[in-house]
């Protein structure tokens, strides 16, 4: 199959089946009786990063890990200076308390600890266990904190008649799991075809594929007046690519790439968090989206130059 027919195909497939795969997993929270607060902090972002999980694990069998990790690591970048900005230039955000002392860090810490570990020019099994370790300490505070809230989850994305979840949830993974071999075969042509890396297609043209799923929650919780959710979804995500997705990643297939390969990634990636961070009153600028874009420019013509 042409390599660009397999990523559009791959990219409407995740696109499908990202959607299906939220509502049928925050439909099948709510029907297990979880609180709707913990199912706006975990499921939302995990489901939401299930296309990047699928892309993960099959570039992981396939032999090119670093699509996988460019994919993660690019992701994070998207989520922030494209789908957030798009997002604050619908209008400015009002965070939570709770999610700038718990979320906020740990997101910016992602890219520090995976630039560490990356010193050596590898990310290993063990390297693995570690994040997936600190990413087990971060959802359990996560739960925590969460029993004690509410959130719009349930009410926005939630399809609450048990067939349909059941039907929702059985279809979205199918189309995760095609969407996961036709982009990673689809990028691995492409990177062939243009002479560049794996990893450079990973975290522009994979990346910008599967986060369509966030794109979508974000925009509609936007539009809906949910900033707890908005910014939430993009937040946990984040978390999920940076430490669980690429952990599962590497446990299954370790890394070799070098630390100024990834650099940019890195580097983009922290700064877009720090553009992001609220102010002393909680509040995200409508003209920090703006700021984003501009950034995601100049991200994509640094990589691409690299």
């Amino acid at each position: 199959m042409n390599e660009y027919v397999s990523l559009i195909l791959g990219v409407v497939c995740a696109g499908i089946g990202g959607e299906l795969f939220v509502r049928g997993t925050v439909g099948l929270g709510h029907w297990l009786r979880i609180s709707p607060g913990i199912i706006g902090a975990t499921i939302v972002a995990f489901a939401t990063s299930s296309p990047e999980l699928s892309v993960s694990v099959n570039a992981a069998l396939a032999g090119t890990p670093q699509i996988g990790l460019g994919n993660a690591l690019g992701g994070n970048v998207v989520n922030v200076v494209l789908i957030l900005a798009l997002a604050l230039v619908i209008s400015g955000i009002q965070t939570t308390r709770d999610s700038v002392k718990r979320d906020f860090p740990v997101a910016l810490l992602v890219p520090v600890v995976t630039g560490v570990l990356l010193l050596d020019g590898k990310l290993s099994r063990i390297d693995g266990f570690l994040m997936l370790g600190t990413f087990i300490v971060w959802l359990i505070a996560a739960v925590i904190e969460a029993r004690k809230q509410q959130s719009a989850a349930d009410d926005v994305f939630g399809e609450h008649r048990w067939g349909l979840i059941i039907l929702s949830c059985i279809f979205g993974l199918a189309f995760l799991v095609l969407a996961g071999n036709l982009i990673v075969a689809g990028a691995e042509k492409l990177a062939i075809s243009f002479g560049v890396d794996n990893f450079v297609i990973g975290a522009t043209v994979v990346a910008v594929g599967t986060t369509v799923p966030e794109l979508a929650t974000t925009v509609i919780a936007r539009l809906r007046g949910h900033d707890e959710l908005s910014l939430g979804t993009i937040l946990g995500s984040n978390i999920f690519n940076g430490l669980f997705i690429i952990a599962v990643l590497v446990i299954i297939q370790p890394v070799a790439v070098s630390w100024n390969e990834v650099a940019i990634s890195l580097v983009f990636g922290f700064v877009a968090l720090v553009f992001t961070y609220p102010n002393r009153f909680g509040f995200i600028e409508r003209r920090r989206g703006v700021l984003l874009l501009v950034l995601y420019a100049a991200y994509l013509t640094a990589i691409l130059q690299r």
